[in-house]
């Protein structure tokens, strides 16, 4: 019997360290205006990272997000960038990955990165054929965070995020 469930990812960290040292810019396809949507969030995170990210949505473009120009599509994004950060659903990673491909000689791009919850392994496969680094299921974010030991493996950081009251002085 042929279980449907794909295999667990894993990734070492030294290899997702070294794709976030590398890169400078990303591309994030389906960024979102919208402070609420994760994608903002994460987008104004790598920004304070140091990162540029340009925002990739067909919707938006032509506008702008966290000070960058929206763009409607990878190819009209202006290169180089390293990375592409696919924040759209496992079915659309699959035209991401393709586009990704079509491009990515042209703008330098290294990396295709599926956002949390995303993964294609058959565009992964296309991707890693073509020459990309393939990283599915995993946050930069987060994953900066966790190396950069900002963040513990909770998504926390121990050292200021508390439980406990605190005690305050009354005069």
């Amino acid at each position: 019997m042929n279980d449907p469930t794909p295999p667990p990812l894993s990734y070492r960290n030294q290899d997702i360290l070294k794709i976030l040292k590398e890169t400078k810019t990303i591309a994030m396809v389906g960024a979102s205006s919208s402070w609420q949507r994760p994608s903002y969030f994460a987008m104004k995170y790598l920004q304070d990272k140091g990162y540029r990210v340009l925002p990739i949505n067909p919707r938006e473009a032509g506008k702008e997000i966290l000070g960058e120009t929206v763009y409607a599509s990878l190819a009209e994004a202006p290169g180089p960038f390293e990375m592409v950060d696919v924040f759209r659903n496992s079915e659309a990673a699959a035209g991401v990955a393709d586009e990704t491909i079509a491009i990515a000689g042209e703008k330098g791009v290294k990396v295709l990165w599926m956002q949390l919850g995303v993964r294609n392994d058959e565009a992964a496969k296309r991707a890693e054929a073509a020459g990309l680094t393939v990283v599915m299921d995993r946050c930069p974010k987060i994953e900066w965070g966790r190396l950069n030991t900002e963040l513990s493996w909770g998504g926390f950081n121990s050292r200021v995020i508390t439980a406990k009251r605190r005690k305050v002085s009354v005069r």
